[in-house]
């Protein structure tokens, strides 16, 4: 049914590119597949997406860490979830163009796409972190408490196996936003051997169907990412349920 979906949908690209007749403004779907094809024969184009890659990756990783730490003492402390809870609100309100553009002010060019990519994730696993806790088996707590088991080996064998599954559920949410901020960051921050770069330039120069096919690439690698991702977090959940038990 997806590759259905897949082939309806380039049908009517087709469609809609044989109708405008100006490849300026609207390549064809072949057209664009051999300007694709043309591109992965090219190291660079590896180069490029791994490079970029790095960037989104560190920025995510950096964001899931830290979204759970902070979640995770802001369950423990409450002043501390007092004082997060309007800067959390503020990240996920402003656009992401303004928290770039104001970005751009402060660090350098080669930064600012791993750092958009932490604040998109900052706050949805922050949040998912402190509802992990909040939904935690109260049963579980109470059987703990009656057998005296340490804070420490509580947290560990109970709460984290039921924490786990909510930031997983976060990570697969805000990995995609990550990847599309992380991109749109490059273009406006135009680091050297970036995505954005070579988006923005194709831009620049009028090569439509150069920025298709570049945007086509963005959506396959993010696919492959996502599903790559997802993987490994069921193999993780998997045996943090397993080390719980």
């Amino acid at each position: 049914m997806t590759i259905a979906a897949l082939v309806f949908w380039v049908l009517i690209w087709h469609l809609l590119a044989a109708k405008v007749a100006l490849p300026f403004v609207l390549p064809a779907p072949l057209e664009v597949g051999r300007l694709l094809w043309g591109l992965a024969g090219e190291a660079d184009f590896y180069r490029t997406l791994l490079s970029s890659f790095l960037r989104v990756i560190s920025g995510f990783g950096g964001g899931l860490l830290l979204g759970f730490g902070l979640g995770m003492l802001s369950h423990f402390a409450a002043p501390v979830r007092i004082l997060l809870s309007p800067l959390m609100a503020a990240v996920k309100a402003t656009p992401v163009a303004s928290f770039i553009l104001v970005v751009l002010f402060w660090m350098e060019r080669q930064e600012v796409p791993a750092f958009i990519s932490l604040a998109m994730v900052l706050p949805i696993v922050y949040q998912n972190t402190l509802l992990g806790f909040e939904k935690r088996d109260g049963a579980l707590t109470e059987m703990a408490r009656i057998f005296r088991i340490s804070p420490l080996r509580r947290f560990f064998r109970i709460d984290l196996p039921q924490v786990v599954g909510f930031v997983i559920s976060a990570g697969k949410t805000a990995l995609g936003l990550s990847w599309k901020a992380g991109i749109a960051a490059e273009v406006l921050a135009l680091p050297k051997a970036s995505v954005g770069y070579m988006i923005y330039n194709a831009k620049m120069y009028l090569e439509t169907g150069e920025l298709y096919a570049w945007t086509v690439a963005i959506v396959l690698f993010s696919v492959i990412l996502e599903k790559l991702f997802v993987f490994l977090c069921n193999r993780l959940g998997g045996a943090i349920h397993a080390s719980g038990r």
